[in-house]
């Protein structure tokens, strides 16, 4: 691995996984997504990648090693995300049903281009829920089969740089050496200290950040109501709550605020919208703005989403996106391991690849 390692970025998103790569070091040269949006606004952080708009399943890893001039192993690290709604908790109700979406499989399609491209080294991140399905075991064992020493756990982001509770699988594999995990944060970062010190949006130029919402007197009278600084709907009582809440058993988060010394609940699509879960605004009476919850995803300031398409769909590509810091962290981590590695790899004993 070089001192400027180049990477590819499977299923690149808007862009937070190739964000969190170069900040890393890597130059990330080509890069693979079929949403159209999500798309634009990788184009607008990053230029100069060679960005592939198409599906996966009808792109080879030859034809991308033609384009970008790379032979089988030239490539450091192939990274990826393959979409993983078909095995999130809620897609599958907490694991109590299964769930047939024709992408649960698009991670044999990462393992194919990793057959062809035989990159040094490799991460795949995914939800916690892939790590229980025989998918992932597969795909672990064939990985090794291909010379790969593999780790794989379930990390949450707040220990390691990212103002929000998030857990994920991270698979990393290399050729070169062991793959180690980045060392966890010694305390977790703050909902303060990335969205405290940004004016209101009126005052703000940023458009991700300066917007009006138009909510109904009842809503915008139920949040005003909301505790400050972690507040819940439940300081209210029950016969407070709008009559839709007053029906509802669970979602406890539902119209709750951040708290100001805690890190953030998940960011998900449904960030700006406070009937999502708690996306309150700490001690303002609204939702976060776009700006605020791509900052808490580690996005830097000045990354750029287009908004012509309207705001929810912007806030579902940060939603989705990998905090470029817990990348950052990981892919350091893999990156210095194996610079410090022989360039001879790992020793092979058989069909099984590993010593």
């Amino acid at each position: 691995m070089r001192n400027n390692p180049i990477a590819i970025d499977l299923f690149c998103g808007a862009g937070g996984l190739t964000e969190g790569l170069r900040q890393a070091g890597f130059h990330v040269v080509g890069a693979v997504e079929h949403d159209a949006l999500a798309c634009r606004a990788y184009r607008l952080n990053h230029k100069r990648v060679k960005l592939w708009e198409v599906d996966i399943r009808r792109l080879s890893g030859a034809a991308m090693m033609r384009s970008l001039k790379l032979r089988p192993g030239d490539l450091d690290l192939l990274a990826a995300c393959p979409p993983c709604q078909g095995f999130s908790a809620m897609r599958t109700r907490n694991g109590r049903r299964t769930n047939r979406d024709s992408r649960n499989d698009l991670i044999f399609d990462v393992l194919r281009i990793i057959r062809s491209m035989k990159p040094k080294s490799v991460m795949l991140e995914n939800v916690p829920g892939l790590a229980g399905n025989r998918r992932h075991s597969v795909f672990c064992k064939e990985l090794e089969l291909e010379g790969y020493c593999v780790k794989s756990d379930i990390l949450n982001t707040v220990d390691f740089g990212v103002p929000q509770r998030r857990r994920r699988l991270v698979v990393l594999a290399s050729r070169i050496t062991e793959p180690e995990f980045a060392p966890k944060a010694t305390a977790p970062c703050t909902v303060r200290h990335f969205i405290g010190n940004l004016p209101p949006p009126k005052r703000s130029r940023d458009p991700l950040h300066n917007y009006s919402v138009q909510r109904s007197k009842k809503v915008t009278d139920l949040i005003r109501r909301i505790p400050r600084n972690g507040g819940s709907r439940m300081a209210l009582g029950k016969h407070e709550q709008l009559p839709c809440h007053q029906r509802l058993a669970g979602f406890w988060d539902v119209y709750g605020r951040m708290a100001w010394d805690k890190p953030a609940p998940t960011i998900t699509g449904g960030c700006i919208n406070p009937s999502k879960g708690r996306f309150l605004h700490p001690s303002a009476d609204r939702a976060i703005t776009l700006r605020e919850a791509a900052l808490l995803q580690t996005f830097p300031k000045t990354y750029r989403f287009p908004l012509d398409k309207g705001r929810y769909q912007i806030a579902l590509l940060i939603g989705n996106a990998l905090p470029p810091e817990f990348i950052r962290r990981h892919a350091t981590a893999l990156r210095q391991v194996a610079l410090l590695a022989p360039e001879t790899g790992l020793p092979h004993s058989g069909p099984g690849g590993l010593p």
